[in-house]
């Protein structure tokens, strides 16, 4: 996988590890760490989201990829 490939999986990664904090514990981990809708979690917000997009349209192309 390429760069950006590896950051957009671990960042996909990240925000549902979040969410599946929201969702079983009612705790927000980024929030928790950056502040609530600081620039900084909105930030980290916006770049999981970007994340989610490219895997949903490159994802499968990388995975189909043979490794060296």
């Amino acid at each position: 996988m390429k760069t950006l490939g590896w950051i957009t999986f671990i960042l996909v990664i990240i925000g549902g590890l979040n969410w599946g904090l929201v969702g079983f514990f009612k705790y927000d981990l980024i929030s928790a760490i950056f502040g609530n809708m600081s620039a900084m979690s909105r930030l980290i917000y916006d770049l999981v989201g970007l994340s989610a997009l490219y895997m949903l349209i490159f994802g499968s192309q990388m995975m189909a990829k043979k490794p060296m």
